[in-house]
């Protein structure tokens, strides 16, 4: 695994994979799975009951977007 232990993963909306809002390919990241599975199930899960519209615009809404890489980071 390429994270060190000192550095806790996040979960971030991608940037760079995104369809609609980059939560799909941002949970796909964090989890290391395939972008295209997480949408299809995201799709799929859509005709079975319950608010799973209403959880993706939650975690569009509260999931915060990747840092851009030309940010910087730790650039003073």
């Amino acid at each position: 695994m390429s994270t060190s232990p000192s550095t806790p993963r996040r979960l971030y909306r991608s940037r760079s994979n995104r369809m609609i809002g980059g939560v799909c390919g941002g949970l796909a990241a964090y989890f290391n799975v395939d972008p295209t599975l997480v949408r299809v199930l995201t799709v799929a899960s859509l005709i079975l009951p319950g608010p799973q519209i209403l959880a993706y615009l939650v975690a569009w809404v509260l999931m915060p977007e990747e840092p851009d890489a030309a940010d910087g980071h730790g650039a003073a």
